[in-house]
């Protein structure tokens, strides 16, 4: 009988396999594009999964005119708010201008410093023209929902010229940002913190197979942690230890629906099980998105979108 081989059980390119420190992971903005000006991310909170009724438009698809049922995954995007401009010099912060329209409950939550005119500044830096580029502190207006209070901070890109951007930011400074302006069809990227699972074993945390009924000191550990020489054992061993709350990507999420729970509610009797009732926009992915539900996620434009997603159309009937 042939040796049993595969590859080595755990990938490296996710390590160290720890908690991650924040609750929403860093994106790198300028990897990033997007047609219209405007923001090229949005922060929302997953809701739930459930099954959706749609229409098939796929051209070439087996079920095409037909209605069938997909998994979904809901998500409610509150507004959002701008709390600074950042403005950016040989790729690094040059300055931070809060906005002077922010919420007194962020006050509460934020030690804000004090500071000149937000107009006034924005017009001075503006004339001198010294910066490369401009990014946006935004904050959720999560007290909107049935989550918490305390909103979430980001730093999210924009896409445009300097002119574009710096017009789009003194258009919506006073303003609160839907994400029907950002983010309303098509393919994004969700980028999130997975569940949290505590310490776990090297079985569930990397996958190894379990060993043979009759082996020496436990079936559930790895055979041999290494050689005599050299005396140490490397970080490669598989080993018990944290599995989960990790910064993970899901690449080209297909956008099902987004609209308004004023034009269509599409909250069950009950509302949603671990969640509750939506009360803001929403949009619905198709697929599933990682984290628990009330988890925050930062939907982003597509990295690498496919042409296998991207030919991806269907007509949002309902969710079951």
């Amino acid at each position: 009988m042939g040796r049993k081989q595969g590859p080595r059980k755990g990938s490296l390119q996710f390590w160290p396999r720890k908690r991650y420190k924040k609750s929403l992971p860093r994106v790198n903005w300028q990897a990033l594009k997007k047609e219209e000006v405007g923001l090229l991310g949005f922060i929302g909170y997953k809701v739930g999964m459930k099954s959706a009724y749609v229409k098939d438009l796929t051209n070439d698809s087996m079920t095409k005119n037909k209605r069938i049922a997909i998994p979904a995954t809901v998500i409610e995007c509150p507004p959002l708010k701008i709390f600074s401009i950042r403005f950016y010099k040989n790729n690094k912060v040059m300055l931070d201008v809060l906005n002077d329209n922010i919420d007194k409950e962020l006050k509460k939550v934020v030690k804000l410093p004090k500071t000149p005119n937000t107009k006034q500044t924005i017009e001075k830096i503006e004339k001198e023209n010294e910066f490369d580029d401009i990014s946006l502190i935004v904050y959720s207006q999560v007290k909107k929902t049935n989550i918490k209070k305390k909103p979430d901070l980001t730093e999210i890109g924009l896409q445009g010229s300097k002119e574009d951007k710096m017009k789009y930011i003194k258009d919506n400074l006073p303003k609160e940002i839907s994400v029907l302006d950002v983010l309303k069809e098509g393919l994004v990227d969700m980028r999130g913190i997975t569940t949290g699972r505590g310490t776990q074993g090297p079985v569930k945390r990397f996958g190894i197979s379990l060993r043979f009924h009759k082996s020496e000191k436990g079936l559930r550990k790895v055979g041999s942690i290494g050689p005599w020489h050299p005396t140490r054992v490397t970080f490669r061993v598989p080993m018990a230890g944290q599995t989960g709350f990790s910064s993970r990507i899901i690449y080209n999420n297909k956008i099902i629906a987004a609209g308004k729970i004023e034009e269509k509610d599409i909250n069950p009797k009950g509302g949603f099980k671990k969640y509750g009732v939506v009360k803001n926009d929403y949009i619905i992915l198709k697929g599933n998105v990682q984290g628990p539900s009330k988890r925050q996620v930062l939907i982003t434009q597509a990295l690498r979108p496919t042409k296998k997603q991207a030919k991806q159309n269907y007509e949002f009937i309902g969710l079951r």
